[in-house]
């Protein structure tokens, strides 16, 4: 069995050139589990390293991982904080992971800070690769997907203007305001179907974001895009709530 200690620094260079390998941060301060888990995803031919707390896991942040398996109890540290920073950062897939089944509060609070999924422990680490591949596969095919459709024009609503190519979105000032690719997965879902009600399971599955688990982490993305587009977000203007139903695009959308 490969030491688990070779594994803490960096990920091993990138495969051959059109070979795709997932490379998988797990942040998880039991030894025990780091040295299961390591160990089970080298057999399954995937590059795996891990971090034991915040400074370690922002570290291996850096060298692009293709999901993150967080474990929400790190000792002092705050698995919760850790994964607000790494939203602000990334928008790698990140399963949460907990060690007790009372932990319903956190998971829902994880999930509604952009976790694509969750595990109990104790857990079968094939359950752990299903999901692993789930995620991945689904980010996999936003990446390839979203840069074909971004080549197409545009749309401008109430002074704002989204470019396609770049993935620029402006204000009425012209000033850029950044976004994720959640966000803006979420806003081009929203400005090519204007005035119509949404579901919330048709936002996930257009956006191709968090498919099968709990339906309000999309109300969460749907906050942070009205932070960004609403001068008061508590009254929208333009994402409204449609109860029972999801949300509409209100205002008038023209495309270029």
């Amino acid at each position: 069995m490969q030491d688990v200690a070779e594994q803490r620094d960096e990920f091993p260079p990138r495969r051959a050139l059109g070979v795709k390998t997932a490379r998988i941060l797990i942040v998880d301060d039991d030894p025990s589990m780091q040295q299961v888990l390591v160990s089970y995803f080298h057999q399954q031919e995937m590059d795996a390293v891990f971090a034991s707390g915040r400074r370690e896991a922002l570290r291996h942040i850096t060298s692009d991982p293709s999901v993150v398996i967080l474990d929400l109890r790190l000792g002092d540290e705050d698995g919760l904080d850790l994964l607000r920073e790494i939203r602000s950062r990334s928008d790698v897939p990140v399963i949460i992971t907990t060690g007790h089944r009372c932990d319903d509060i956190d998971r829902i609070v994880g999930l509604e800070l952009g976790a694509d999924d969750y595990l109990t422990k104790p857990f079968n680490p094939r359950e752990l690769l299903a999901r692993v591949r789930a995620v991945w596969r689904r980010q996999d095919m936003a990446r390839t997907t979203l840069p074909r459709r971004a080549e197409r024009g545009g749309f401008v609503f109430d002074g704002w203007r989204l470019e396609r190519r770049t993935r620029r979105l402006t204000d009425r000032q012209g000033n850029p305001v950044p976004l994720t690719k959640s966000e803006y997965a979420l806003l081009v879902a929203f400005l090519e179907a204007p005035g119509r009600p949404l579901s919330r399971e048709y936002l996930l599955q257009t956006t191709r974001m968090r498919e099968d688990i709990f339906d309000r982490s999309i109300d969460s993305q749907v906050l942070r895009l009205r932070r960004k587009l609403e001068t008061v977000p508590s009254e929208p203007r333009h994402i409204h709530t449609e109860r029972s139903v999801g949300y509409i695009f209100a205002t008038p959308v023209e495309r270029f």
